[in-house]
């Protein structure tokens, strides 16, 4: 007897020329170099963007000067159970969505609600607390996931967040699509490109789920 197919859901968030990135960072932008339909055999197309631009990694060196590269950062952190938890109902304590989860967890992605809509930069986000960091780390998490462009404030210039998470050994995901989603434990594949030397990498982030 076959088992039943598992399903996949994509978390990833579109690249286009309609996808908001910082603002005055590298947008992303697709350049067809070389044409079919000027004569050539193929179509070679490249691109450019800021590699923080919809849904990808932060790297220890993003914030740090001597941290960790995204091709120093073992692949397995971006591969394995992860939890997603709503914290929609409690922007101001995040730690009342996390009573109910096992007490060793290596993966958290937070449902916030607060970016409806990729094609516009958001003005205002909800952020985490230091409290949520350590609740984290005492649990063994070693990468979280959130559905907005930053894990600090937009204007700080200080990331607490960010510097906490690198702190208690947390790889940052930023620029999920959680709507849809619902709370409970998944299968996280979401392997950045193989860039070296970067500071963060786009990656295509899927959950999988097996099929009732």
């Amino acid at each position: 007897m076959h088992s039943s197919p598992s399903r996949y859901i994509d978390i990833s968030r579109p690249l286009s020329p309609d996808t908001a990135c910082w603002p005055g960072d590298v947008p992303y932008r697709f350049t067809l170099g070389v044409k079919i339909a000027d004569g050539a055999c193929v179509n070679v197309g490249s691109i450019t963007t800021s590699l923080h631009t919809a849904t990808h990694c932060d790297a220890p060196f993003h914030y740090n000067d001597s941290g960790m590269t995204v091709d120093q950062i073992p692949l397995e952190v971006f591969l394995g159970p992860a939890w997603v938890v709503d914290v929609r109902h409690c922007l101001y304590d995040w730690r009342i969505a996390l009573t109910n989860l096992p007490e060793k967890i290596e993966r958290l992605l937070f449902h916030t609600g607060g970016w409806h809509d990729t094609a516009r930069f958001p003005e205002r986000i909800p952020v985490m607390s230091l409290d949520v960091v350590q609740w984290m780390k005492s649990r063994g998490v070693k990468l979280v996931g959130l559905d907005l462009p930053s894990v600090d404030e937009l204007d700080s210039k200080e990331l607490p967040i960010h510097q906490a998470l690198g702190h208690a050994g947390i790889t940052i995901m930023e620029g999920l699509w959680l709507d849809g989603v619902a709370v409970g434990e998944y299968r996280l594949l979401a392997a950045p490109l193989k860039v070296l030397g970067t500071d963060g990498a786009p990656l295509r982030a899927v959950l999988q789920m097996e099929a009732s």
